[in-house]
């Protein structure tokens, strides 16, 4: 893929009158909205060079031997100066001469390049790797074929081996920063790097072929001639035994010998270095909005208040007698809202797809050209992965959109929870928003492959709640599944605000879950940790849920009977993601030129 911008620049007019009154040429006039396209794409090709994995993701493989070192100094001083060189140059342009198109192009980049900015000023470097998020794991998806990097060709394998070596570098990087970290008194919780551990020792074999780096050499394409694949099976053994554990290992020991032992006991940003100012910093950056930890607290607090209120009605429904917290247990323990078999779980999901995708053309009018489908999370991942993930596909076709549904531990997996889930994840969630986005070609190429945690998850969450209009949630028990799933949202307002600002402690955390919704342990446990791993992230799907709602409520009151639910859709899709106050913004427009 080439990220060219065609761009017709303005005619220069050249105008010669006869004998000897000869009129001076016309000036050049260039619209500024192509020039500063132009700019776009020429950032869009330098990050790409700078973050070759993100090239990989949507599809570019001219990076494919690389990885990026970005806990480096040297990375960071360089991604901080191309910040303040792009910002720079974009406001050199009169937003004023631009058109609406253009506008909102203008103010996604610039409020990016601010945040990004600003958020330098927090050592997130210090602390580069959790139970979550971590290189450690990803780097596995992405060497066992399970994930973005090709492996059809020779050069595509040969690929790898290069980038196996970055890897290594990216390793030895880590460690250094947490070293930084530990002398800086800036570290993780013990609890997280504990779990984190032992995702990293299941990595360190005695055999290459027991690695799951040698996945690609058991399923090495037929083509491939004899004397490559000895060449290439050689050089995997080699690069598996002599790079890639050894990295594992190192990081293994590091963490074993030195770091668990100074790791924190607390689990809230608040009590890092200046952790009050970070985590308001991460609340902004996440939402997308000015809400303050308090305000996005308290409106926690008040949803999920107004959702067990819906959850008594559907306990009237069934007949069920007994309290909200009896009716939870009953939700989480009876054998009729559970799978006996991993296969059970994932067929579930592909019979539901066939359904839900017909009922979708109900409220959509554009869809993703781009394939879809369901995988079961990988077992080397799937004890601390979520419950389902989606990772988008190719705009040219390659790969496709997949949900990965986690079928570890069925008895936390109840059927129930399994409409809302797909709907938030597959369609008319993230795989409509994410591919809608990527296949628009008309959007700058850092707004096409960029994105927004608020818009995206807020989406998302906003797809669950289409349920009943969509055709679903029939079943008071899957209509069960779906408040469970809003009022989990609403939980994580108030649990990661409460770790993080309010010093609570993992197990106020555990009985606040406990009290106030259908959460088995091993849930609740691994959520818990998530947000004391990625401080804010939580709070985008539903404050980012929210405020779509609040667009559309908008919108259907204003327009009355014009309201159309499928335009509505068309207009927040078609430009894709963005700051929420910039959606609110350009839906308002929408509505006044249909009041015209």
């Amino acid at each position: 893929m080439n990220f060219r911008i065609s761009a017709m620049l303005a005619a220069v007019l050249l105008v010669m009158a006869c004998g000897s009154n000869e009129e001076p040429a016309a000036t050049e006039v260039i619209d500024p909205g192509i020039a500063m396209n132009e700019m776009f794409e020429e950032y869009a090709n330098r990050y790409l060079e700078m973050n070759p994995m993100q090239a990989t993701f949507i599809g570019i493989n001219r990076y494919n031997d690389r990885m990026a070192n970005t806990n480096s100094p040297e990375y960071r001083a360089a991604a901080e100066a191309m910040d303040q060189e792009f910002l720079r140059r974009l406001l050199e342009f009169d937003r004023k001469q631009l058109n609406e198109h253009d506008r909102l192009s203008y103010d996604i980049f610039r409020m990016q390049r601010e945040v990004s900015l600003e958020g330098n000023q927090f050592p997130t470097h210090l602390q580069p790797i959790n139970q979550f998020y971590s290189i450690t794991n990803f780097f596995v998806q992405l060497g066992s074929g399970a994930s973005a990097h090709p492996f059809k060709t020779v050069k595509d394998y040969e690929d790898f081996l290069s980038r196996a070596d970055g890897y290594s570098v990216i390793i030895d990087q880590i460690i250094t920063n947490m070293k930084e970290g530990m002398r800086q008194g800036i570290t993780q919780p013990r609890i997280l790097m504990e779990k984190l551990q032992p995702q990293i020792d299941a990595h360190i074999v005695d055999d290459p072929k027991d690695s799951n780096f040698y996945a690609p050499v058991s399923n090495m394409p037929e083509d491939f001639s004899d004397d490559d694949r000895a060449r290439l099976t050689a050089a995997y053994e080699d690069k598996i035994m002599n790079t890639i554990i050894p990295s594992y290992q190192r990081i293994s020991n590091f963490l074993g010998d030195e770091y668990l032992a100074n790791a924190r006991e607390t689990v809230g940003l608040y009590a890092q270095p200046n952790g009050t100012a970070w985590y308001e910093y991460m609340v902004r950056m996440r939402t997308t909005t000015d809400m303050s930890p308090d305000e996005i607290h308290q409106v926690g607090l008040d949803e999920v208040a107004r959702i067990h209120g819906e959850m008594h009605s559907v306990m009237e429904e069934v007949g069920f007698e007994g309290d909200l917290k009896e009716f939870f247990e009953y939700m989480n323990s009876d054998p009729q809202f559970f799978f006996d078999e991993p296969e059970q779980l994932i067929q579930g999901y592909r019979d539901m797809s066939e359904r839900i995708n017909e009922h979708a053309k109900a409220l959509f009018e554009i869809f993703p050209k781009t394939d879809f489908e369901i995988r079961r999370v990988e077992p080397f991942r799937e004890k601390s992965a979520s419950g389902g993930s989606y990772q988008a596909g190719t705009p040219d076709g390659i790969r496709p959109g997949i949900f990965y549904a986690n079928a570890y531990d069925l008895s936390a997996r109840p059927n129930w929870a399994m409409e809302s889930l797909y709907l938030h994840e597959a369609i008319p969630g993230h795989h409509f928003q994410i591919m809608i986005q990527r296949e628009n070609e008309a959007l700058p190429n850092f707004r096409r492959f960029g994105g927004f945690t608020a818009f995206s998850e807020g989406w998302g969450l906003y797809a669950e709640s289409l349920g009943k209009e969509i055709g679903v949630y029939t079943d008071p028990y899957q209509y069960f599944g779906g408040l469970n799933a809003e009022l989990w949202r609403s939980i994580r307002l108030v649990v990661d605000t409460g770790i993080h600002s309010k010093g609570w402690s993992r197990q106020q955390v555990l009985d606040y879950m406990y009290e106030n919704s259908a959460v088995a342990e091993a849930r609740a446990v691994s959520e818990a940790e998530r947000f004391m791993a990625i401080p804010g992230q939580a709070l985008a799907y539903k404050v980012g849920q929210l405020r779509i709602r609040k667009i559309r409520n908008n919108a259907e009151e204003r327009l009355g009977n014009k309201f159309d639910v499928k335009a509505f859709h068309t207009e927040v899709l078609r430009d894709g993601a963005m700051p929420l106050s910039l959606l609110e913004a350009k839906i308002n427009r929408w509505i006044d030129a249909q009041l015209m």
